[in-house]
């Protein structure tokens, strides 16, 4: 989140990006960073996804991260 937000004040487009497991969390630093954020979540967990499932997961989300970034 935190490289996010200095992106973002630099003038280049950002998305966060996270597992559903720490939208919460994301909630709460984006509350404390007082910026609000973009972002995506998908599936938890990615770890020890194989290659085959972490590209299910990309494609899930693909999308509505081009949206984010294109149009915030």
């Amino acid at each position: 989140m935190h490289d996010i937000s200095d992106l973002e004040r630099r003038g280049v487009p950002g998305v966060f990006v996270a597992t559903v497991e720490f939208e919460s969390a994301a909630v709460s630093q984006a509350k404390s960073l007082g910026f609000d954020a973009d972002w995506v979540l998908v599936e938890h967990p990615i770890q020890d996804r194989t290659d085959a499932e972490m590209e299910v997961i990309a494609d899930t989300a693909i999308d509505s991260l081009i949206a984010v970034v294109t149009t915030g």
